[in-house]
């Protein structure tokens, strides 16, 4: 079926024709599209980015770059896409090279797909001559590859393209372009879920009550706000629940630590719903002795009994505890993804949703969620290294599940 493009708001059209001749933005070099998450903002300024590059060259290569190049697929080429063809342009997405082949007309482009998750991804984009660039979740990115990306535009007329959710006031990102957006001739738009005229006011209410405390103000009300309190508010007494009678799959996390507390997480699926049901949690300060990769690997066998086990994800600095695993051979092992600020934003959603739960019977996990909190610095967008085990065991679940499953392509909101 053909996209359709039905009606506009009035920031969307500036996003859209920003660029344009006679328009009061056209002498900028770039724009900064920030604010609430499904506020419109990421097809719009794609579509743009798109458009413009046709007005403005022809058999130019371009980037478009995302936090990784899976979410620069998923979260804006999947929805552009068919909105182009709709459109009149012909568009071939070769994988193998991560390139998408753009014609309109007998006008041709090439848009390359880079993901910019770590500091040594500015490597990967080093060495290309680039009429433009798009940098979707900007703010998830290192100040390295954003800064290596922009110095690729060095043809004449390129500019920048900048879309992201908000983060705490001290990133670098705020710091150096939204708040001297003059400065660097860059239109600043900011956006709210109102500026979505698609987004219906039942579906505005849903995606509201997925966050509190400072997400709440970040992705619902677009504020660059501080961290603090709680990180996770809303797990009150009533929110742990009893395990499921059955469970038709079961998996494990694990935070492991010698010195520190090693968390392990049993979790069965019942239904749609992963279920915490179980835990193991030694603290080797409270016990007043430590314990050996063995003795800890005897405690995970304790822990998942006759259960089919798919898989145990491990805190991905713990390598001799995964060389430990995999030597005995039971179960498949995965070093986790450990992103911590996106991770906590993803178990809260899961969480919210009722899509993961927690059952009375893990302790220590529902003790820490009472006391899991934000560091007290405003410098520091990170939560305090205490009371985290548990945490950091359950947000490793979650992750793998992203990393498996695509757990997000319908249910969760994009960042």
């Amino acid at each position: 079926m053909a996209a359709k493009l039905e009606r506009f708001s009035q920031k969307q059209l500036q996003v859209l024709a920003w660029w344009c001749a006679g328009s009061p933005w056209q002498d900028r070099t770039a724009i900064i599209c920030d604010g609430a998450v499904r506020s419109g903002k990421t097809l719009c300024l794609g579509l743009g980015f798109i458009t413009w590059a046709f007005y403005a060259f022809e058999g130019r290569a371009f980037a478009v770059c995302g936090k990784t190049i899976r979410s620069v697929k998923r979260n804006l080429i999947a929805t552009l896409l068919p909105v182009l063809e709709a459109n009149g342009f012909h568009c071939a997405l070769h994988h193998s090279e991560n390139r998408l082949h753009v014609r309109c007309g007998e006008r041709k482009n090439d848009f390359y797909l880079f993901g910019g998750r770590d500091e040594g991804s500015s490597a990967l984009i080093q060495g290309m001559t680039l009429a433009g660039v798009l940098l979707d979740e900007v703010a998830l990115m290192p100040r390295s590859f954003v800064e290596q990306a922009l110095a690729r535009c060095s043809l004449e007329g390129s500019r920048f393209w900048f879309n992201c959710n908000p983060e705490g006031p001290q990133h670098w990102f705020y710091q150096e372009w939204i708040r001297k957006a003059e400065e660097k001739k860059a239109l600043h738009l900011h956006f709210r879920m109102e500026d979505n005229p698609s987004l219906s006011t039942e579906m505005r209410r849903r995606y509201e009550s997925l966050y509190s405390g400072t997400f709440y103000e970040r992705f619902i009300l677009g504020s660059w706000t501080a961290a603090q309190g709680l990180v996770y508010p809303f797990m009150d007494a009533g929110i742990f629940t009893d395990p499921p009678e059955n469970c038709r799959a079961y998996r494990v996390s694990c935070d492991y630590g010698t010195a520190n507390p090693c968390s392990i997480g049993l979790w069965g699926l019942s239904e749609n719903t992963w279920y915490r049901i179980d835990e193991y949690y030694f603290d080797s300060r409270r016990e007043g002795y430590q314990k050996t990769d063995e003795e800890h690997y005897r405690a995970l066998e304790a822990l998942c009994g006759q259960h089919e086990v798919e898989w145990v994800v491990v805190d991905p600095s713990a390598a001799s505890f995964i060389q430990t695993i995999r030597r005995h051979g039971r179960f498949v092992v995965i070093p986790a993804v450990n992103d911590v600020m996106d991770g906590i934003r993803r178990v809260s959603v899961v969480l919210k949703e009722g899509r993961v739960r927690i059952c009375r019977g893990c302790r220590d996990a529902v003790r820490e969620f009472g006391l899991y909190r934000w560091n007290d610095s405003r410098a520091a967008d990170t939560p305090k290294k205490e009371n985290d085990h548990a945490m950091d065991d359950i947000r490793y679940f979650v992750a793998q599940l992203e990393e498996e499953e695509d757990f997000w392509a319908t249910a969760a909101v994009r960042r």
